[in-house]
């Protein structure tokens, strides 16, 4: 839609009309897109990623999402716009996503994907760019359409960003419509109908948009909210635990919901850790600055938007903390026990980091499910250790869907090259997070599925075999 029409849109009837001519022109686009091939599909899908991965355009949108919403930094936007399209693209190209896609002879099975339809997209203010590339990726590998809702804060650098793939899209000679934007200005209401009438909801940010898609009647993904502790164990490489948690927790200023939010030490360990953070970047703060960051970090009982995705320089002015804690990248407000209410136990979404000591790995455990209690649950954990009966425990007792051991969170949580999760900007959190995935959102979440069924021997064994052991046991 134009910028005149979308000027007009108070003339141009109700949300529920502006909707469904999106959804109109979606679906004639997929139809002229429907007889695509592999070969076709992949070639729009790295369409689509060339528009953000193209250097002049992965730092102009960088540089206008900063400027549009005043969260993060432009160089890590630019890593963003860069790093997790191509690795998206590199986990698609790899896919099949048209006609048969499996055949498994010996079940007498041949499956066919088929298109879920138009997709209704809710992206973050916190990615503008990258989330609705990553999405519109993704839903065109699948031979659907998408209608991106974009976060009215970062509704320029969206609207900018669909631009580009529409552009690419027509340079290919496929359809601009296969991905649209809605037009500004957005409100919940115009977000609601896409949720009403497209075929497939995928939203990532707010919880409250988590909650209206799978209320909508359709169709709906939602992903869950981040609030990552991560653990020093005793066996760990101080400095490289460190170094991955400085570089994770700077990345973006915190913005990414995979940011490290608490770090959890053993206590024998627990100075040693500390001094390594330290040398990493991180500044200690005292227990007086500890109430200067709690005092200004919420207002009202709100994360303060003046402290939300700054820089460090800026944070050490809005805290008032003292010439000492310049040229620092993080701070470290220490907690001792893990404290239900505390306000430094949920998501913080700043270059603040809370710091936990525990006795052992008992006590890490119960320390985990507190915080995650509190925000997270289902989400992720991170582990630095030589250990590996450490990690594969954290795996077998906590409620989460991914478990890091030895990285840095933010870049490999999503995806990374050194670890075989899915490149995704969207990661679910399992019902326990009140997500339907548990896993990144990836291709598959695009697709539907036909199945051809022959038949094949007859696959049927005796009742004692299934019941033998039983009646053995117990008796008839």
């Amino acid at each position: 839609m134009n910028s005149q029409t979308a000027a007009k849109r108070p003339e141009a009837g109700p949300e529920k009309q502006i909707i469904t001519g999106l959804v109109e022109r979606a679906r004639a686009a997929m139809a002229d897109f429907a007889d695509a091939d592999q070969a076709r599909v992949d070639e729009a899908v790295t369409a689509l990623a060339w528009s953000i991965y193209e250097p002049g355009r992965a730092r102009e949108l960088a540089e206008l999402a900063v400027v549009d919403t005043g969260l993060g930094n432009v160089d890590s936007k630019i890593i963003k716009n860069t790093r997790k399209t191509f690795g998206c693209l590199r986990d698609l190209l790899r896919v099949k996503t048209v006609g048969v896609i499996e055949e498994i002879s010996e079940k007498g099975l041949v499956k066919y994907a088929k298109p879920v339809g138009v997709v209704g997209a809710v992206t973050p203010s916190t990615n503008p760019a990258a989330t609705p590339v990553n999405k519109a990726m993704f839903a065109i590998k699948g031979r659907n359409a998408v209608i991106i809702a974009p976060s009215p804060a970062g509704i320029g650098t969206t609207t900018k960003t669909v631009g580009y793939m529409r552009a690419e899209l027509e340079k290919i000679g496929l359809p601009a419509d296969l991905v649209q934007v809605l037009p500004a200005p957005v409100n919940k209401e115009l977000t609601q109908q896409l949720m009403n009438q497209c075929d497939l909801v995928i939203v990532t940010g707010s919880q409250n948009n988590v909650r209206r898609a799978y209320s909508s009647g359709t169709p709906a993904i939602g992903v869950g909210a981040g609030n990552v502790p991560v653990i020093i164990d005793e066996t760990a490489n101080f400095a490289d635990a460190a170094k991955k948690i400085c570089a994770s927790k700077i990345f973006d200023n915190s913005t990414s919901c995979s940011s490290e939010n608490s770090v959890i030490i053993l206590d024998s360990v627990y100075e040693q850790a500390m001094d390594a953070l330290k040398a990493a970047g991180g500044y200690r703060c005292t227990a007086e600055e500890k109430e200067k960051v709690r005092h200004n970090l919420w207002v009202d009982g709100h994360l303060n938007r003046h402290v939300i995705a700054k820089d460090a320089d800026v944070l050490v002015d809005v805290f008032g903390l003292g010439a000492d804690a310049k040229g620092h990248k993080f701070f470290m407000v220490e907690e001792g026990d893990t404290d239900p209410n505390s306000q430094f136990i949920d998501e913080k979404l700043s270059l603040v980091l809370t710091v936990y000591r525990a006795k052992n790995m008992d006590d890490v455990i119960r320390q985990l499910n507190v915080i995650l209690h509190v925000c997270g649950l289902g989400h992720s954990v991170g582990i630095h250790t030589k250990t590996p009966e450490h990690a594969t425990r954290i795996a077998e007792e906590i409620d989460v869907v991914r478990v890091l051991v030895n990285q840095a969170h933010t870049f490999g949580n999503g995806g990374g090259f050194d670890n075989g999760l899915a490149f995704t900007l969207s990661m679910g959190g399992g019902t326990w997070a009140g997500n339907s995935i548990s896993d990144n959102l990836n291709y598959k979440n695009f697709i539907n599925i036909t199945h051809l069924v022959k038949t094949i021997p007859e696959d049927k064994p005796s009742e004692d075999a299934l019941f033998g052991a039983y009646w053995k046991k117990y008796g008839k």
